[in-house]
């Protein structure tokens, strides 16, 4: 069974009908109903719609409705996470990113939904696995 990641990205252009990626979101969300991700991401999210004058908990709303299912333990995976951060630091990457690499790599049917199609494209799994990932088109 496929496993759906998404990004910050995303759930941000989801809730502000101004973002020129709010269509795509809409689609994404009505297509899968829910995704996978991890506390980075919401964070990021969180602080992103705050910053544009949105409401954050938004997003807890979305999990508090199983939209958004967060499944992944930093601790465990921590050291794997800063190899990949240093692996990527010129780009740079962020923890969420690095987070959802992770979580690619223990989950081998997965996509992750980003706006990030520039870093996804170079971020390697396992070494030098393509991450599987999908962005509105450009």
């Amino acid at each position: 069974m496929r496993k759906n990641l998404i990004d910050a990205g995303p759930l941000v252009a989801y809730f502000l009908g101004g973002e020129k990626n709010h269509a795509w979101a809409v689609a994404l969300f009505e297509r899968h109903g829910w995704f996978h991700t991890c506390e980075a991401v919401m964070a990021e999210a969180c602080a992103r719609l705050a910053y544009a004058g949105d409401r954050p908990a938004k997003v807890l709303r979305l999990v508090e409705a199983g939209v958004l299912k967060v499944d992944f333990h930093t601790s465990p995976a921590a050291s794997r996470i800063a190899r990949l951060m240093e692996k990527y630091s010129d780009l740079p990457m962020d923890f969420a990113d690095a987070c959802l690499v992770v979580m690619a790599e223990d989950h081998r049917a997965t996509t992750i939904y980003t706006l990030d199609e520039s870093d996804f494209s170079v971020y390697r799994r396992n070494g030098r696995e393509v991450v599987p990932f999908e962005s509105p088109p450009t």
